[in-house]
């Protein structure tokens, strides 16, 4: 069978799969290369190959420092993976077909469909325009203005290397892939309000949504005027909310007498705030993880869990699905027929689309755990353990500090976490649809006792 062929008989689904996969291998090999390495360093081949997932699918969990292992050249890989996996294959490869003066066609807009988690294929050409410039923007003023204080507080020296820090932090947070290149990742910045604003912002900007920044844009250039966001901003928006609320203030209330009993009550609401703010999939951390307590770390096992919205650089079930499954928990204890929300009813493919994904995630996640407790011979806790699953697949990378120590079997499992975290449970699904067309056949109904 020629190539040509092979990728014809492929489903756009597995085509994405696959750009994912041959994306991740091309920048393992690159950061596996002595070029991208400190002299002296050596980097084993199953390391690259994790380093370079975790960064293609914006995570950042790490078996080694970003810091002492990769030079100039090696960051800059890891710059461009964060790009690549938080803009989006298709997305990128279509504005570069644009600047190159190509036509978009239809298999190609089917594809960037999938990569988006749209549902049509109109404006999507127009999607990744915006999408690119907004990207593009955001994370200029970012590099700006942390190069700018990093440069003014005297946290660097000199100017150039202010700017490299505030441009890599900058791409980093708001690509949600939680690198960092100053060793700690933001410890030092623990009682530095500005750094962990900023941070916040990019971080919260990169994991809400493509889709709600183009409403954001369009409500502003609307100037107000008989503008109506969409169910889907509305929904996701709240929820993102409520979410980062429940986890700042279960955070408070827990660590209120452990881990916050000496600490200023302005510096607890910030540890919080970004704690809880970093689980949607930042993945950076002002405080080490490890000294909370195992209440705490299952909160944040949850948030990482449902991790961040659809269409946006962050993995997890998303936010929308968790917000149909609690909207249809409560609708039917209501007794009502059919799911609704802000006036508008939410259709029943979506319905089973959530319940697919929380329940096919819940089986990954608990599996995983449980193959981690057999890998690692349950030297780990396994709350430990859940904790560490639960930021790969919601492409988070929070970690205990057990991620490194972890076996060659320890360190597989979690690659295929993050992997499946950044192209999604519904991608993993369809991967095994097959283009042939189904026949169209009805059964006869019959009711099954249920509960």
């Amino acid at each position: 069978m020629s190539l040509k062929r092979f990728f014809q008989q492929m489903t756009p689904t597995q085509l994405i799969v696959f750009g994912y996969l041959a994306s991740t291998l091309v920048f393992s090999i690159l950061l596996y290369l002595p070029i991208s390495l400190y002299d002296g360093v050596r980097l084993s081949p199953l390391d690259a190959l994790f380093t370079a997932t975790s960064a293609i699918s914006v995570t950042g969990l790490t078996v080694v420092s970003t810091a002492e292992t990769f030079n100039s050249f090696g960051k800059i890989v890891l710059l461009l993976s964060f790009q690549v996996g938080g803009i989006g294959i298709m997305t990128l490869g279509t504005f570069l077909w644009l600047l190159l003066g190509r036509n978009i066609g239809l298999s190609h807009r089917r594809l960037m469909m999938i990569d988006q988690n749209r549902s049509n294929l109109s404006g999507l050409v127009q999607l990744a325009k915006i999408i690119i410039m907004l990207i593009l923007v955001i994370e200029a003023i970012g590099a700006l203005l942390l190069g700018l204080y990093f440069k003014i507080s005297g946290h660097f020296e000199d100017w150039s290397t202010a700017f490299v820090h505030g441009v890599f932090h900058s791409i980093s947070s708001f690509t949600n892939a939680g690198f960092d290149i100053f060793g700690d990742s933001l410890y030092r910045f623990s009682d530095d309000y500005v750094v962990q604003t900023i941070t916040i912002l990019l971080l919260v900007l990169g994991a809400i949504g493509f889709p709600v920044l183009m409403e954001l844009r369009e409500y502003v250039i609307s100037k107000h005027e008989r503008f109506r966001f969409s169910l889907y901003t509305k929904t996701t928006s709240i929820m993102f909310i409520l979410l980062i609320a429940f986890g700042m203030l279960s955070i408070l209330v827990i660590e209120d007498r452990l881990f916050f009993a000496d600490i200023p009550w302005h510096q607890k609401m910030y540890f919080a705030l970004f704690n809880s703010v970093t689980t949607r999939s930042g993945g950076l951390a002002t405080a080490d993880i490890s000294e909370f307590s195992v209440p705490t770390q299952m909160v944040l096992s949850f948030l990482m869990f449902v991790g961040a919205s659809p269409s946006s650089v962050g993995g997890g079930i998303r936010t929308t699905t968790f917000a149909v499954i609690v909207l249809t928990v409560v609708n039917y204890a209501m007794g009502r027929q059919e799911v609704r929300t802000f006036h508008r009813r939410i259709k029943q493919e979506d319905i089973i689309k959530s319940f697919v994904v929380f329940t096919v995630a819940t089986l990954l996640v608990a599996g995983s755990a449980v193959l981690l407790d057999i890998f690692e011979s349950g030297q780990v806790p396994f709350s430990a353990l859940i904790f560490e699953v639960c930021s790969a697949f919601g492409t988070s990378g929070l970690s205990l500090g057990i991620t490194p120590g972890m076996s060659s079997a320890g360190k597989i499992v979690l690659i295929l976490l993050m992997f499946i975290g950044r192209i999604g449970v519904l991608s993993l699904l369809f991967m095994f649809r097959s283009n042939r067309k189904q026949v169209q056949i009805r059964y006869p109904k019959e009711d099954l006792i249920i509960g």
